[in-house]
């Protein structure tokens, strides 16, 4: 046989394997476990992720291009930069933003990034691993998205940026945010890591800001593993991030091509000698946060399956407040920001001052159930070890925020909750309940 034959075979067996090992999802109540997230995924996944590996490129090639060629289709962007998870791609968006490229539009040591207090840390680790002032501004409950008024209030002369998370999958006010950037020129990154496939009228979330970021991680909404992407229409932006994901090289050569520039030993950098080979001239203080072709290969199946797991994530959404609705005396439900249809993350509940109960009790019962849930991610972070001698400033208070971290919990929404999983939670709940009804 030759070595295409046999290619053939192993994917064939790999169709197999897949419906003898992971075709089987029998839920019984009780003794499975809810899980809040998960990977989502068929034969294709898998003969790619095998097909990928006998090719045995490793770094980006023919899987990276399809994938981000697909997404950049999804999105309607000219550039999707792939790289190895979320928090890179969070990294690597604003660290673009510092490059001497931009001129005065740089962002430089001391500029300050309005940010939100609630949320998921890699938001804002990378405003203070550039030397930059996360200015941290309160959330309003029940979008759990920064609150507008206070957001426009927090601006002062040193403010350059504004870096937020869509929380959960539910877009914060976009209008306003956009409206304060062209008012003070700002720079607006949209970290887009629980809300692939959400819409803020009628358009993707993601498309706005002059760079957004996307996390694979199993737990989004579609996963290559590890995983990320940024985002952008601004050629110039695009090729800054490039450099900083590939070493800081100035050369924009795909991996295995060479003087796609035409001039790669006829230019003059810095202090090198002139006609120093261009492929090993760096101009920026970069990284390496590349994806290999191996994840994109997942990547490229699972994206056309984000159409159907957006629409079941919506489901699971409205059957959880069918669930809680019943409870409304004790729990804060969650609501889409006005203009906006979210691909919802997860489903975040807020218990009520005067509630009989406390967050803890109630998630303690899930998970002693098999019911896993999660706290709205690092809660007010400025209460975080990490953060706490950190250089910051609070606009006003994070009253809510406080709230949300000693109130709010999540359970999943993720396609693998099947409504037999749904009716368990419902079941639980209700004899977690009936106890102060």
């Amino acid at each position: 046989m030759t070595h295409k034959e046999i290619k053939e075979q192993i994917l064939i067996l790999t169709k197999e394997y897949y419906k003898t090992k992971f075709s089987d999802d029998e839920f019984v109540d009780g003794k499975s476990r809810v899980n809040y997230a998960g990977r989502v995924f068929d034969e294709k996944e898998l003969v790619n992720l095998v097909d990928s590996s006998l090719d045995f490129w490793l770094t980006e090639g023919r899987y990276s291009e399809t994938f981000a060629e697909k997404l950049s289709d999804f999105l309607s962007l000219s550039n999707v930069i792939l790289v190895n998870s979320g928090s890179s791609a969070n990294l690597l968006a604003l660290s673009s933003l510092t490059s001497e490229k931009l001129g005065d539009k740089r962002l430089k040591p001391g500029d300050e990034v309005i940010s939100a207090a609630a949320g998921f840390p890699s938001s804002v680790t990378p405003i203070i691993q550039n030397n930059l002032i996360p200015v941290f501004v309160d959330i309003d409950i029940p979008t759990y998205n920064i609150n507008a008024e206070m957001m426009k209030k927090a601006v002062t002369e040193k403010t350059r940026c504004i870096f937020l998370a869509h929380t959960l999958g539910n877009p914060y006010n976009i209008d306003a945010v956009m409206k304060l950037a062209k008012e003070y020129n700002l720079w607006v990154i949209e970290d887009n890591c629980d809300a692939l496939g959400s819409k803020y009228r009628d358009k993707y979330t993601g498309t706005f800001g002059h760079i957004s970021t996307i996390s694979f991680y199993p737990a989004h909404h579609i996963t290559t593993g590890e995983g990320g992407a940024v985002c952008t229409d601004n050629e110039q932006l695009a090729k800054i991030i490039r450099s900083f994901r590939d070493w800081g090289r100035d050369c924009y050569c795909a991996g295995g091509e060479n003087n796609t520039c035409g001039k790669r030993f006829s230019q003059h950098f810095g202090t090198l000698p002139y006609g120093y080979d261009h492929k090993y001239v760096y101009s920026e203080i970069g990284y390496n946060l590349k994806m290999t072709d191996m994840q994109a290969a997942i990547g490229a199946a699972q994206i056309d399956k984000l159409p159907v797991f957006c629409v079941k994530r919506k489901e699971n959404f409205n059957r959880y407040n069918q669930i809680f609705e019943k409870y409304s005396d004790y729990f804060i439900l969650p609501k889409a920001t006005e203009n906006s249809d979210p691909s919802w993350f997860s489903y975040i509940v807020t218990v009520k001052e005067n509630s009989p109960f406390t967050r803890d009790q109630l998630t303690k019962h899930m998970n002693d159930n098999l019911i896993e849930t999660r706290n709205l991610f690092a809660g007010n972070i400025v209460r975080q070890p990490a953060f706490i001698r950190r250089n910051f400033r609070i606009a006003e208070h994070l009253n809510n925020s406080d709230y949300v971290m000693n109130n709010t919990f999540f359970l999943g929404t993720y396609p693998g909750n099947t409504p037999k999983r749904l009716n368990y939670i419902e079941e639980i709940l209700a004899g977690f309940m009936k106890n102060y009804l």
